[in-house]
């Protein structure tokens, strides 16, 4: 039997992002063989005018406008109610589909893991190229089975960031029989991780993630807008998200909590943590120092000779020092920027 799939797309205020992500998937081979779901949380733009002439030319097109703004984890969850595919590609609204993607991950699904993680390209405008962004140290096409401990840790120790643990929706293809066995996790709601808490709460009870290799998507490089929430605020949401997820399911003195807080340090390098006491400095009234020191001092709180030099460089750090080290940290925050930096559905209530 083949199995069929649904693309879940959750979106607000999309109406300037939507129309390219749509052509970039129905344009494909196989772009009328999939549905596609639509949630929209109450968008106050023209999106529902837009999504209706769609529906009208495509019929496996499946709008559905939410009352209300639900947040990133709540309607996330809700785009996969509408699916009626065995597997449900959970991507983002206003990402680009690469050509010969979709074909292949109908191909990809036929062999029935739970999970396939799809990589990304990553546009890098310090040298003004597109790159593919790594998620996991593996070979292609690696096959790792997270309730098995063994399995499990070595996929955590290979992780190269937090795409290795679903951070970015747009890279996540799941069984819909596998998503619906656990439901939301409300203590997680508000969090922007709910569908990372759910992966994670998945893992005892059998989760098989294979690893794909190139890259199905171009991830857009010009919408990031949960930035006013100001950088300190960006950085907690990454942060405590992830250290609270691994604590929450493996216990903070686990090996796989060790993994997700070498990943978060990798993805907020010293350079990066100084970039953010300096927003401080040049913004007082909408950046909170209390909060960054407080993040610098959870980040790099393993003991090693490499964490207690970056808490020293942050805590003799000033402004003048900062800035004549500019031109380095723009160009490695750049090339470090997370997924946990630019959210991945980005309409966080």
């Amino acid at each position: 039997m083949t199995a069929s799939l649904s693309i879940c797309i959750p979106i607000y205020n999309f109406a300037k992002f939507i129309p390219e992500t749509l052509d970039s998937i129905l344009g494909q081979d196989g772009g009328d063989e999939v549905q596609i779901v639509i949630l929209d949380g109450a968008s106050t733009d023209n999106t529902a005018e837009i999504l209706a002439g769609y529906e009208r030319k495509h019929p496996n097109i499946k709008y559905v406008r939410q009352p209300q703004k639900g947040g990133i984890d709540r309607d996330m969850a809700k785009s996969v109610e509408p699916a009626t595919g065995d597997y449900c590609w959970l991507f983002s609204g206003d990402d680009i589909m690469r050509p010969g993607a979709l074909r292949r991950a109908l191909n990809e699904i036929q062999s029935g893991h739970d999970l396939y993680l799809c990589k990304h390209m990553e546009y890098y405008f310090y040298h003004d190229s597109w790159t593919e962004y790594p998620t996991v140290a593996c070979e292609d096409g690696a096959v790792f089975e997270l309730s098995d401990m063994r399995s499990r840790r070595d996929y955590f120790s290979k992780a190269v960031n937090t795409e290795a643990f679903l951070s970015f929706i747009g890279g996540i293809i799941v069984k819909r029989s596998t998503w619906n066995r656990v439901p939301l996790n409300e203590e997680f709601v508000g969090s922007c991780w709910g569908h990372v808490a759910r992966f994670f709460e998945l893992m005892p009870g059998g989760l098989s993630i294979k690893v794909l290799s190139g890259a199905l998507l171009d991830r857009r490089p010009d919408n990031d807008s949960f930035a006013g929430g100001g950088m300190v605020n960006r950085y907690r949401i990454a942060i405590d998200g992830f250290h609270n997820i691994a604590d929450h399911f493996f216990g903070h003195d686990s090996i796989e909590a060790f993994h997700v807080r070498r990943v978060i340090r990798h993805e907020f390098h010293p350079l990066a943590m100084q970039l953010g006491k300096f927003m401080c400095f040049v913004n007082p009234a909408g950046e909170s120092r209390t909060l960054m020191d407080s993040l610098m001092k959870k980040v790099y709180s393993d003991f090693s000779i490499g964490n207690l030099r970056a808490k020293f460089a942050y805590a003799t750090m000033s402004a003048e020092r900062f800035r004549r080290q500019q031109p380095e940290l723009s160009a490695h925050h750049e090339k470090q920027r997370s997924p946990s930096g630019k959210m991945d559905e980005r309409h966080a209530g």
